[in-house]
C-alpha cells in the first residue's frame, strides 16, 4: 500500500448553527487516489455539511511513520541515512519521515529515539499540514 496526501475542501458544522468552510490535509494509505478518496470520505462524512471537493491527491515519498497516542500534530522530517560500502565509500540517502508529537521539540526528541542505533543525520523537521493519518487495516 502507498501513502497519499489528500486535500479536501468542504463545509463543516462549526457550532450550533454555524457552518464554516474548511480546507484540510490528510494522509491516507491505499492503492490509488480513487481508493483513498473513498476511504477518507467514509471518515469525514459525519462532519460534512454541504458540498465537498478534493482539489489534490498525490503519492507521498514518506518512508516511515512514527505515532504517539498522546500527540495531536504531525511533523515531517528529512533524514539522511548513511551507509559505508565495502570499499569504504560513504553513501547518503535522503528519506522523508513523519513523526506525531505535541511540539516540534517533542517531535525531534522522539525522532532521535526512533533513529537511535542508525547511522543518520536529521536534515530538517517542520510542522506538517496533515491533520490525521488513516492506515489500511
Amino acid at each position: 500500500m502507498l501513502l497519499y496526501e489528500i486535500k479536501v475542501d468542504y463545509q463543516r458544522q462549526m457550532g450550533e448553527d454555524n457552518p464554516g468552510r474548511v480546507k484540510e490535509t490528510y494522509l491516507v494509505e491505499g492503492l490509488n487516489c480513487a481508493d483513498v478518496e473513498t476511504r477518507l470520505m467514509e471518515h469525514i462524512k459525519p462532519f460534512v455539511f454541504g458540498d465537498c471537493e478534493v482539489p489534490s491527491c498525490k503519492k507521498t515519498q514518506i518512508r516511515e511513520l512514527f505515532t504517539s497516542p498522546e500527540a495531536d500534530r504531525w511533523f515531517k522530517a528529512r533524514v539522511e541515512l548513511i551507509t559505508i560500502e565495502d570499499s569504504g565509500k560513504e553513501t547518503r540517502k535522503a528519506v522523508n519521515m513523519l513523526q506525531q508529537a505535541t511540539t516540534i521539540d517533542h517531535a525531534l526528541k522522539n525522532l532521535k529515539e526512533h533513529l537511535q542505533g542508525y547511522d543518520c543525520e536529521i536534515i530538517s523537521i517542520a510542522k506538517s499540514p496533515i491533520l490525521e493519518v488513516f492506515r489500511a487495516i
